[in-house]
């Protein structure tokens, strides 16, 4: 070769994608009064126990789910407030209430999944993975526990219903779960005589739009809710009062509905126990997960490469970049990479070991502002003076 020979090289801070934690994980039933042409289009539509992919045309989607069982219901409430990706497993009625939850639940082998267990099989299938988890009008306390446990594996956040003829009931209920990644709600809405689970459908697709238009930030309370004409219990509210049903029920750590401008979920907390502080809130708790997803695309380009000091220095910058941004953005307080000498030897290092700290602060939401009402006389001063 007589000349110039140029090699392209890629060091340097990478740009990370923003983390997109709005895919609803559905589990509903489906069944039709139709005929064996209907029943094999319900089939072709939603096979059981397969996860099915909804992006947009959620109200189509709707149309094909028969007209009987939780699906084509759950489907309309989503759609009422959002155009949400959605992924949908449809399980099998049972004989009777454990035989519904068994297959609610589902199984694996490692090879098939089931139930809530095909969730975990739907990223692989269809390339996203549902974050948003719900069975709404199936929801009952052992498959809860169990959408906690799929939460968890999928760095996602279950929604369901805290069951309970009253608020008292309902309060009893909240004391069954210890779960940072649960949020329970309560009372159901109207539609509840015909479809048991409307509430918890509507705060999945609520969820999804939330994310989508303002960000995982942002807790799930005080914002209107669409396609309520009613709650199923009276619940009484006053911004003031914090004795009212509306305020135990939030003491509780249960999200309730007031009609305030509407209706709205009003409720910031989940279901985390007392050795969890820090993540009371549920924007806490989805501020870690995005984190997670943003510290893995961070670190996913270096896996592998030369482990250098320049290396070291382009992961961190790119991590801390990716930090600052959604700083900027108001989704976090801060947060920072850091790399400690200490805690990095020779040896572990030599082994390809390196490791890293981050510390962050997730947004509170403005839970209880407090305010000091003072009455004093000081405005009379001068009073005189005005009436020259």
């Amino acid at each position: 070769m007589h000349g110039l020979t140029i090699k392209e090289t890629t060091t340097g801070v990478r740009v990370i994608a923003n983390s997109s934690l709005a895919v609803i994980g559905l589990i509903a039933t489906a069944t039709t009064t139709g005929d064996a042409d209907a029943i094999a289009a319900l089939d072709a539509a939603y096979p059981l126990n397969t996860p099915v992919l909804i992006a947009g045309g959620v109200d189509a989607a709707a149309a094909q789910a028969g007209d009987g069982g939780t699906l084509a219901a759950a489907l309309t409430a989503i759609a009422d407030q959002s155009s949400a990706i959605v992924v949908v497993v449809r399980v099998a009625e049972g004989v009777d209430q454990d035989a519904t939850d068994v297959n609610v639940i589902g199984d694996t082998d490692g090879e098939t999944y089931t139930g809530l267990q095909a969730l975990l099989a739907a990223e692989a299938q269809l390339g996203v993975a549902p974050r948003i988890i719900g069975a709404p009008g199936l929801d009952t306390q052992i498959v809860t526990a169990e959408m906690v446990t799929i939460a968890q594996k999928l760095r996602g956040f279950a929604y369901a219903a805290a069951i309970g003829a009253d608020l008292a009931a309902a309060i009893v209920y909240r004391a069954n779960f210890a779960a940072r990644e649960l949020m329970l709600i309560w009372p159901d809405t109207s539609a509840a005589a015909t479809f048991p689970g409307d509430i918890v459908a509507r705060t999945l697709g609520l969820r999804a739009q939330i994310d989508e238009e303002t960000g995982w930030h942002k807790t799930i309370s005080n914002v209107a809710l669409n396609g309520v004409l009613g709650i199923s219990h009276d619940v009484h509210f006053d911004l003031l009062d914090p004795s009212t049903p509306a305020g135990l029920l939030n003491d509780a750590e249960v999200t309730t509905i007031i009609r305030s401008n509407g209706y709205r979920l009003w409720g910031n907390r989940t279901c985390a126990d007392e050795t969890q502080p820090e993540f009371a809130f549920e924007s806490a708790v989805r501020t870690s997960h995005a984190l997670q997803d943003i510290i893995a695309a961070s670190v996913a380009p270096f896996l592998d490469q030369p482990m250098t000091s320049g290396l070291i220095k382009d992961l961190l910058e790119t991590g801390n970049a990716a930090f600052r941004q959604l700083a900027v953005e108001g989704k976090i307080i801060g947060a920072k990479m850091f790399f400690d000498a200490d805690e990095n030897s020779a040896g572990e290092l030599a082994a390809g070991r390196p490791k890293f700290r981050i510390q962050y602060t997730p947004a509170a939401p403005l839970e209880n502002p407090q305010i000091d009402l003072q009455i004093t006389d000081y405005y009379y001063t001068g009073f005189a003076d005005q009436l020259v």
